[in-house]
């Protein structure tokens, strides 16, 4: 068979770059691949194509908004193992069911530096966008569905990234499958302006460091940022709404800046720290989950002020022998259920604020006891608790509690029934 490809030459840069039109014909894509030259862009005819493609040397592919190609579940359906190579405006069905090897609508190796893959629609793939290897990657505006005829952990996720440095993840939209971004063995990646729905976790982070994850937004997941095992990550201006086990999880992750960040009625946790360091939790609004902030397993040394606790079923939950200091240069965090005054009018409240007494403690350990709570003997060692500050058992102190609370700007970004 024949293929008729048009040839339009225009020039895109100092040399001149050829333009494919390139029919909707069976094969004809792997056609055109084998005569373009490096520079060149194939754009597709709208319709479906039912072809597997490999692009190993520096093109881009066009689908123009209008192209479908289906791997009919054969392996991953578009493989990148050349540099600088781009692929834009296609909607991508139709890849394999093998976890082994990673069976993705889009699958980039190790030798596919500087790739764009922007602009596209993924839909029903075991994995959607796989960066495996390949570096300063930019995967940008995409639509992706995973799968949904699995039970979730045996799904796929949106985006994986693997020992990717450089990797920017930014604007898409990703729904279904296991995770949305789940990176491992990474360095120096970018996640930003994502939003993620009905996945188990929006971003999950392993052994990732130096890298940012910032202004995404999370509805309705098993849980929002899991990010574990990682140092010196940047966890900024992000929103879980109704995420439910946590918003925000940290595990063994230290030296971290935490800031700006809303999470509003997880039912479990807004925020949960497990052996956790020396991390800068600033300017964050905790709102309407089980508990709003949870220390456990010696987190130890991180910095807690100008956050805002608003109305959650249990403030903080943290048992220690030994008070924790959660304010610095007379400025500490927004409690809302602290019926504070403030005589001199400075916007600090005039006493300090202790979120848990020794029945707290009683019944962390003891829940069997919550059957006491409304008996007059625990009601008496409240009171005396609150008259005798000296009695409390240890935990978190806010010498210089906010009056009001200052809200981050992520708050713009929770939908109006949220």
């Amino acid at each position: 068979m024949r293929w008729f490809l048009i040839l339009l030459v225009s020039l895109a840069s100092p040399v001149w770059a050829a333009t494919w039109d390139v029919p909707n014909q069976s094969g004809a894509i792997a056609a055109a691949l084998t005569q373009a030259a490096d520079g060149d862009t194939l754009r597709l005819s709208p319709g479906v194509y039912f072809e597997i493609l490999t692009l190993d040397h520096p093109v881009t592919l066009d689908g123009a908004g209008q192209a479908t190609i289906d791997g009919q579940g054969r392996g991953s359906v578009i493989t990148v193992t050349g540099l600088d190579v781009t692929v834009t405006g296609l909607t991508v069905i139709g890849s394999g069911s093998s976890h082994q090897e990673i069976d993705a609508g889009i699958q980039l190796t190790k030798t596919a530096r500087n790739a764009q893959v922007n602009d596209n629609i993924l839909l029903g793939n075991l994995y959607g966008i796989d960066v495996h290897g390949a570096q300063n990657t930019v995967v940008a505006r995409n639509v992706i569905e995973g799968r949904q005829d699995k039970r979730m952990n045996a799904r796929g996720n949106g985006v994986y990234v693997w020992n990717a440095p450089g990797t920017i993840v930014e604007g898409n939209d990703i729904r279904w499958g296991r995770d949305g971004i789940f990176v491992n063995t990474s360095k120096r990646n970018i996640f930003r302006d994502n939003l993620f729905r009905d996945l188990r976790f929006a971003v999950h982070y392993m052994y990732a460091n130096n890298s940012e994850v910032s202004g995404n937004v999370s509805i309705g997941n098993h849980l929002g940022y899991a990010v574990m095992f990682s140092k010196r990550l940047k966890i900024t201006d992000n929103l879980s709404i109704d995420d439910r086990d946590h918003g925000l999880m940290l595990n063994y992750t230290n030296d971290s800046v935490i800031r700006g960040n809303v999470v509003r009625n997880a039912k479990g946790k807004c925020t949960f720290l497990y052996n956790s360091h020396k991390n800068d939790f600033s300017g964050n609004w905790f709102q309407g989950c089980g508990i709003g902030i949870h220390f456990t397993a010696g987190s130890e040394r991180n910095r807690i002020v100008g956050n805002a606790f608003v109305g959650n079923r249990t403030q903080v939950k943290f048992v220690s022998t030994k008070w924790v200091e959660w304010s610095e240069d007379r400025q500490g965090n927004y409690w809302s259920d602290f019926a504070a005054y403030d005589v001199d009018g400075d916007g600090i409240a005039d006493t300090a604020y202790r979120p848990n007494d020794s029945m707290d403690h009683v019944l962390w350990t003891q829940p069997a006891a919550k059957l006491l709570l409304g008996s007059p003997a625990v009601q008496l060692v409240r009171w005396s608790q609150s008259a005798f500050p000296a009695l409390l058992p240890g935990g978190v102190i806010d010498s210089f509690p906010l009056m009001r609370p200052v809200e981050p700007a992520a708050i713009a970004k929770v939908p109006h029934d949220g």
